[in-house]
């Protein structure tokens, strides 16, 4: 099936998170492999990891890891697919007046969504190679230094968005704060986060101490960027909501912060990580813990938040199970997607290393069945909003956005 926008609805970049949500489900199910399969000696699992748990595994292990890698296939391809979808509704679009007014309107900072599932796009394909190709994590440290190049042109890139906006902003005006009530604009912050935990990747698996060295510099620099303007432009939204209250389309941005706390949380758990292997700072489990529970709780009081405002709005019986279509309705996706991870995080990173868990007890399961239902209910809501959004609906030429 081609996809294809429904009748009348004009392309944004907020499309592109249709791409990043499939990217992010493509990761949860990675997350079965890094804490479920054996890899011993290595910070993630690898096709030779994973070949030795098929080879000599019980059935509930081979079945897992074969289910697993399923998932990360089909929705990689997903990925890639509506990817490559957005770039050729993107530069048809770019052609059209609608463009022009996008530029001059509160929208603009839409524009780094791009480079945000640009990022998701290398840790996707991190992934796929570490699971399905032979070898390749064997010479990782060779391939780190692509990666670090890989995300810097992508920063380049979300910095030179973001700073369209923000420079005309600053230098003309025109930033409408009556229409900015909501988090909309975090997608910006939300973008140099991704930046900044792609860094960290390397710093914490590289044994290579410049490399590391070089990767942590570039995560702190692009994490700093992205909690500065988090905080401005949190701030921001809330005073706008609380003045003229929330518009009940874009409430789905109040949950932006979920997944913005995953990629900091993960980045700053991966730091401490480098630190310590490769520096001698010590980054004890009761550290970990600590960390990994403060964000996790933070996570959980704006989903909360968000959840109420949305049902009291009748979002969800609308946009999600109604006849509303909403681009901005994939804002729904990373946070499932995020807590599901940052959850993952937290019972094995967290509990599991400091001696209050035991994997695969009862307890733990019980832990993981909130998250395996929302991993389901989140899969279940993409495939929903892509019939909805971009399933069989004749195509039609890219339409004006209307300036805000």
């Amino acid at each position: 099936m081609r996809y294809a926008r429904a009748e009348g609805a004009p392309y944004t970049p907020i499309y592109f998170l249709s791409s990043l949500g499939a990217g992010g489900l493509a990761i949860s199910f990675f997350m079965y492999l890094m804490w479920m399969t054996p890899h011993k000696g290595q910070p993630i699992p690898s096709f030779t990891t994973l070949q030795a748990a098929l080879a000599g595994g019980d059935l509930a292990t081979q079945a897992l890891i074969i289910a697993a890698a399923l998932g990360i296939i089909v929705f990689a391809y997903l990925h890639v697919r509506t990817l490559l979808w957005n770039v050729r509704e993107y530069f048809a679009w770019k052609q059209t007046a609608g463009y022009e007014a996008f530029l001059k309107s509160n929208n603009q900072s839409q524009l780094t969504a791009i480079p945000l599932a640009f990022a998701m796009s290398i840790n996707v394909g991190f992934i796929i190679g570490a699971v399905f190709v032979p070898g390749l994590w064997e010479i990782a440290e060779y391939l780190f230094p692509a990666a670090l190049a890989a995300f810097a042109v992508t920063g380049y890139f979300a910095l030179k968005f973001f700073g369209g906006f923000f420079t005309r902003v600053l230098t003309e005006g025109g930033f409408d704060c009556a229409r900015n009530n909501s988090f909309g604009q975090l997608l910006s912050a939300f973008s140099l986060a991704m930046v900044g935990v792609g860094f960290s990747s390397a710093a914490a698996m590289s044994h290579v101490k410049l490399t590391s060295a070089i990767a942590f510099m570039g995560s702190v620099f692009f994490l700093v960027a992205a909690i500065l303007l988090g905080a401005i432009f949190l701030v921001m939204g809330f005073r706008a909501m609380m003045e003229h209250s929330a518009e009940r389309e874009t409430t789905p941005t109040l949950w932006i912060i979920i997944p913005f706390i995953t990629v900091i949380g993960i980045a700053f758990y991966r730091l401490n990580k480098g630190l310590d292997h490769n520096f001698g700072v010590e980054f004890s489990a009761g550290s970990a813990f600590s960390l990994l529970t403060v964000l996790f709780s933070i996570q959980l009081v704006f989903g909360l938040l968000g959840y109420m405002v949305m049902r009291r709005f009748g979002y969800f019986e609308h946009f999600v199970s109604g006849e509303g279509r909403s681009p901005g309705a994939y804002a729904l996706i990373c946070p499932g997607v995020a807590l599901f991870v940052f959850g993952n995080f937290v019972i094995n990173a967290g509990l599991v290393q400091i001696g209050i868990l035991e994997t695969f007890s009862i307890a733990w399961f019980v832990l993981y069945a909130p998250l395996l239902y929302l991993q389901v209910k989140t899969i279940a809501v993409y495939f929903r909003l892509n019939g909805k959004m971009l399933g069989n609906h004749p195509a039609h030429p890219a339409s004006p956005l209307p300036a805000e």
